[in-house]
């Protein structure tokens, strides 16, 4: 993996309580800094996440927003435009540009990078101006071994000058960790994730 700073690493290993983590040929100094920086960033996000229910082996949580356009431009810019919006800072070679979603039944939400790939999530249903989902585990998650659904549901509104955009995601499984800690953390980058996405359909 690049040595670039990633906060969706840094964070997760920090709400394990890694103590000892630390990037190839950054010093724990370095390191404590950026995830101070990364901490205060994220907490300055708008509180618009709910935690719909948690616990030691799992976790709900749900982010809404509303945008000024019609479902059908809402769904295309979160399926066709993903490398515009989603944030560079989460993903694997800091290139949102790589990030592709294959809007179809076992399609790919991919990150393709030359050789290095990644399979963030798969598509399991897709409703076109209404529901995508996904499954499978973002960032650290995955390899902690566990496994979750992504629900992104598009409600417009009677104009059509309008829609609602709900980012559902569950999460859970075996692992050692107390997956009730990772709510924050989760909870602030799903809200920079789907802020990314109001941001592009606002331009």
């Amino acid at each position: 993996m690049s040595r670039r700073f990633r906060a969706p690493q840094t964070l997760a290993a920090a709400a394990r309580g890694d103590p000892d983590w630390k990037q190839s040929g950054e010093g724990k100094t370095t390191m404590r800094i950026r995830l101070l920086a990364a901490v205060l960033l994220l907490a300055a996000l708008p509180a618009t996440a709910e935690v719909k229910d948690l616990s030691s082996s799992g976790f709900t949580l749900e982010n809404t927003i509303t945008v000024p356009v019609d479902a059908r431009t809402a769904w295309r810019g979160l399926v066709d435009h993903v490398g515009d919006w989603w944030p560079a800072d989460h993903t694997w070679w800091g290139k949102a540009r790589n990030l592709s979603i294959d809007a179809r039944a076992g399609g790919c939400f991919c990150e393709i990078n030359g050789r290095q790939q990644a399979e963030h999530m798969h598509v399991v249903m897709v409703m076109p101006g209404e529901l995508l989902r996904l499954k499978g585990a973002l960032g650290p998650l995955q390899g902690m071994g566990l496994d979750g659904v992504l629900e992104f549901r598009f409600a417009e509104s009677d104009d059509r000058k309008a829609t609602t955009i709900t980012m559902w995601f569950r999460n859970g499984g075996y692992t050692p960790d107390d997956l009730s800690k990772f709510v924050p953390v989760v909870d602030q980058v799903q809200k920079q994730q789907l802020g990314g996405l109001e941001a592009y359909l606002r331009r």
